[in-house]
């Protein structure tokens, strides 16, 4: 008698679940046809009408950094949705990122320099550096009622145990009760279940040449940042690639419609390159009594 008295209170917990779940979305498709949840166009045709009109501004998108080496692209493209975040807003806002310890010592913390070239003004933001997971949700959930936040990055590392379904599934809901964006910038992670509106896979990709007033390429320079992002998560099912480019200067994205001409790179030494080694022993052999030559007395 125990085993069906425990499915059948598994059932209703799940049904109750996917109940909580349709409210929800059928509460977030209420909002939009009221015009109350409104969206972040990029201006990139393609990607916005991808994500029907952009992304979510009230509630939980994420932002993936499948490699360490990737978290640079990834960070900047947060800023980039920051500053477009605060620029909608009809007063000056400031965007908070939170990340926990090992995040900056693993991918770097924010720099001034590079805020400003990304177009950012380095006195918007303010940076939060939690020892625990636990003190950086409760940071998180307390930030998102804090009217003068234009937008919070939430910054973890791969897929920790203490960030589930149900974490995301509270962070989703405070944020779209505050009308906030919450950006979760997941640094050498892997896909997993969340409650996320929107994932995103950030990669960094080969910027073209700085063109001159007569639209030539200078040779040797480096242009505008490029994003290579792919939608792993939205309404729509098909995924999809696009290659962005981020204009600091007018602060809006557009396609990358040219790539970076390849170039053979020289060696940097000339000297021939050494063979693989194949067929030899694994230590010095011992030192023998055989000499170059004879002894001179």
């Amino acid at each position: 008698m125990a085993q069906p008295a425990l499915a059948k209170g598994t059932l209703c917990a799940l049904r109750q679940t996917i109940a909580r779940i349709e409210a929800g979305q059928s509460h977030t498709e209420t909002l939009e046809a009221r015009g109350e949840n409104p969206r972040l166009p990029l201006g990139v045709e393609a990607f916005d009408e991808a994500l029907s009109g952009g992304l979510m501004l009230s509630g939980l998108n994420e932002l993936r950094a499948p490699f360490t080496t990737d978290c640079g692209a990834a960070s900047g493209f947060a800023l980039a949705l920051s500053t477009l975040a605060l620029e909608r807003r009809d007063m000056p806002g400031l965007v908070l990122w939170i990340g926990e310890a090992i995040t900056g010592r693993e991918a770097g913390y924010p720099h001034a320099a590079g805020l400003l070239n990304l177009g950012f003004e380095p006195a918007n933001l303010i940076y939060a550096t939690p020892r625990k997971m636990e003190d950086a949700l409760w940071i998180c959930e307390t930030a998102l009622e804090v009217s003068a936040f234009a937008a919070v990055i939430l910054e973890i590392r791969g897929n920790p145990a203490r960030f589930g379904l149900a974490e995301s599934r509270r962070l989703h809901l405070r944020a779209r009760a505050s009308r906030m964006p919450l950006f979760l910038l997941r640094q050498a992670g892997e896909e997993e279940a969340s409650s996320a509106h929107t994932r995103l896979r950030i990669e960094p990709a080969a910027a073209a040449e700085r063109l001159r007033p007569d639209g030539v390429p200078m040779s040797g320079t480096i242009g505008r940042p490029r994003f290579a992002v792919t939608i792993e998560k939205s309404r729509n099912p098909a995924p999809l690639t696009v290659l962005l480019e981020w204009n600091a200067h007018e602060r809006q994205f557009s396609l990358a419609r040219t790539a970076r001409p390849s170039r053979a790179l020289e060696p940097a030494l000339s000297r021939t390159p050494l063979s693989a080694s194949a067929e030899r022993p694994d230590r010095a052999q011992t030192v023998g009594s055989i000499v170059a030559f004879e002894r001179a007395s």
